[in-house]
């Protein structure tokens, strides 16, 4: 593969550097690039200058240096990007309208529909490149894009937006690979990610206060916080947006908060709902409506397996596919806190096919009215 060149996308992390080690092994001509896609300060200026806490920094800025000094030591060449108005429009405005929706969205998958996997592409183009690759966990395999050796560590969940024309010529190069053999090879190259710790929190925009972070953006709107089986009030929630289905923690309501989950919203009402028991059947639902839907291959199952939040187990279920592109998803053995706005995400054993997005959540072919 001497002839050929790759553009890595460098995030200043352990991953993305012992990628670009890895195809430099192989002989490709590597390059690395690193997108900078957030900049408080211009994004307050795009909404009209929200205040913002002297602590708000993003720290990019290290990551970039990092990126660079892993390139500078494997000699590689790296260029910066910003994308700063493209993460705004496409991914940022998106999730701040899910969560004034009530919904519980997931920003990272769509930043890799929008930006790592469509702008980043175009760049990546105008570098020379023959192929793009990232450091997510995941395959390409017989066209397929397929779930990781480190199943622990599999990304192809955030991967499920991403359309089957965008995946081609992208390569994974951790996808054989285990993490602990990924710190091993940095390690013995003396990279400055080695022992980095693993990004966390939203996409690009990092770890951060949750709540005062978005109390930049959206109002802080406080309201009653109601057992959905006694309709006693309980206590105040802080903001509709801080809270998703099924959550536990972050419930300070008198001496029952060990025993309450939630179990949704009323957005009209700005009413929290809540159960006792994590067992409780109002948090179980047998079917929903997916929107937005992707798929990656030409598979068309009826029947496979779905992914409703990252972590989760496999679940079998069964595919209705309607005129408007929407699919309804049935799964009756019942589901515990499938939330509006988080992603479905279909296998056909290790190939993930695609997804979309949970428009709304049913029981017994009725739509649950509390998850408004």
């Amino acid at each position: 593969m001497t002839n050929k060149t790759v553009v890595v996308g460098m995030s200043g992390g352990v991953d993305s550097s012992v990628a670009a080690i890895l195809l430099k092994n192989e002989g490709y001509n590597v390059i690395g690039l690193f997108m900078r896609n957030w900049d408080s300060s211009i994004n307050n200026d795009i909404l009209g200058n929200p205040s913002i806490d002297n602590d708000d920094i993003c720290p990019q800025e290290k990551d970039y240096n990092d990126a660079l000094a892993v390139c500078e030591k494997i000699g590689v060449k790296l260029h910066r990007i910003d994308f700063v108005k493209e993460y705004w429009d496409y991914v940022f405005k998106y999730f701040l309208e899910e969560l004034k929706k009530g919904r519980t969205p997931n920003p990272d998958i769509m930043c890799n529909k929008y930006i790592k996997f469509d702008l980043f592409v175009k760049e990546a183009e105008k570098l020379g490149a023959d192929f793009i690759a990232t450091g997510h966990y995941a395959k390409i395999e017989d066209g397929y894009l397929k779930r990781c050796k480190d199943i622990n560590k599999d990304q192809t969940y955030f991967l499920s937006q991403v359309s089957k024309n965008q995946l081609k010529n992208v390569l994974f190069p951790l996808g054989d690979i285990t993490k602990p053999e990924v710190r091993d090879i940095a390690s013995k190259y003396n990279l400055i990610t080695a022992d980095k710790k693993d990004s966390t929190g939203i996409c690009f925009i990092g770890e951060r206060n949750f709540k005062n972070f978005l109390k930049n953006y959206l109002p802080n709107l406080s309201g009653d916080i109601i057992n959905i089986e006694t309709n006693e009030k309980l206590g105040e929630h802080i903001g509709l947006m801080y809270y998703t289905i099924g959550q536990r923690k972050g419930l300070e309501v008198g001496g029952t908060k060990d025993k309450l989950f939630v179990v949704g919203k009323n957005l009209k009402e700005n009413v929290l709902y809540v159960c006792e028991g994590e067992n409780n059947p109002y948090l179980y639902s047998d079917s929903c409506i997916v929107e937005e839907v992707n798929f990656n291959c030409d598979l068309r199952p009826n029947e496979c397996s779905a992914k409703f939040r990252y972590r989760q187990e496999d679940n079998d279920i069964f595919l209705e596919y309607l005129d408007n592109g929407e699919i309804i998803v049935r799964y009756p053995q019942k589901i515990k806190s499938v939330t509006p706005g988080q992603a479905c995400v279909f296998y056909k054993d290790d190939i993930c096919i695609g997804g979309g997005i949970i428009k709304e959540v049913r029981y017994s072919n009725k739509k649950l009215w509390y998850l408004l």
